[in-house]
């Protein structure tokens, strides 16, 4: 029985982690520092929105460090204990951002919502001023992230993202609150923006989880991979196919391919180099599969 095992590359992947690592340090920092200014900007307005989302945005900041930390950590290679490497532990860090960002939220909603029934009044001039700040700084951010593809990136982004379109509604809201005095305005808006991130939160987590769980990734179809595999000339069958993807960027395939009695060494190197070839222009890095003959028996049952 031949078996063949065609391994990552961890290099390829080396400029791209360096870069998600420093667009999550600067994210990190940015949000640090501008939660500090937001606590003392929201009690001098006694801005709800603005609290709320200094409330949210200490929670980001934690969060925002774990993930700079997990995306660092999972660059190491493959060793004894992870024999796939550590690319899992920035998938962590996605889990755990989305978890806190869920919290966050629930957290605005019990804030903001008994403000709509009872409106306090407002320093807008403050709100405006903190807009302005809150757009510039988290904006920076957010140009940063827009560029990465891991999902630990992309939930960040999501951090940043929600800051940057709660700013631009606070300054709107400021902007009208300067002319009218309508102080129901601020919890609204906090609720609506809230439930927006919630949304987009919550379909991070779901594929989150679907690849901790293994799911198969959602651009393959194992049928569809097995009938293609299995014009590969001299294949006679395709079988106990399986998909995973490591953190959403790195799939792997294990497969059974069944080959006719009569198939000698060269043909045999031929058919899986043509397999290789095949499951690799799909996107799929690394391949691992069990060359079985007509006759056999799938378990492998020596016959003496």
């Amino acid at each position: 029985m031949a078996h063949n095992h065609d391994h990552d590359h961890p290099h390829s992947h080396h400029h791209h982690s360096h870069g998600s690592q420093g667009n999550i340090k600067i994210a990190f920092l940015l949000n640090l520092l501008f939660t500090l200014l937001e606590i003392v900007g929201g009690l001098w307005t006694n801005s709800m929105a603005i609290l709320s989302d200094a409330l949210h945005d200490l929670g980001d900041s934690v969060s925002l460090g774990i993930s700079w930390y997990l995306e660092k950590y999972a660059q190491r290679g493959p060793d004894q204990k992870y024999s796939f490497g550590y690319a899992r532990f920035s998938l962590l860090g996605a889990l755990l951002n989305s978890v806190i960002l869920l919290g966050g939220s629930l957290v605005i909603l019990v804030r903001a919502v008994p403000r709509i029934i009872s409106p306090e009044p407002l320093n807008t001039q403050g709100m405006l001023f903190f807009a302005i700040l809150g757009i510039l700084i988290n904006g920076v951010a957010v140009l940063r992230l827009r560029k990465g593809t891991s999902l630990n990136e992309r939930v960040v982004l999501w951090h940043m993202l929600e800051d940057v379109l709660g700013w631009v509604v606070i300054l709107a809201a400021s902007i009208v609150l300067t002319f009218v005095d309508i102080p129901i305005l601020d919890p609204i808006l906090s609720v609506l923006i809230t439930l927006y991130i919630l949304y987009h939160v919550l379909v991070n987590l779901r594929e989150v989880l679907s690849i901790f769980l293994q799911r198969v990734p959602k651009d393959f179809s194992i049928p569809e991979i097995e009938q293609e595999l299995a014009t590969v000339p001299a294949v006679m069958s395709v079988h106990h196919t399986h998909i995973w993807s490591l953190e959403g960027q790195k799939h792997f395939l294990s497969t059974h391919v069944v080959l006719g009695d009569e198939i000698n060494k060269e043909e045999i190197v031929c058919v899986k180099k043509e397999i290789r070839d095949v499951i690799q222009a799909k996107g799929i890095e690394h391949v691992t599969m069990e060359i079985e003959f007509a006759n056999e028996n799938c378990q492998g049952e020596c016959c003496y």
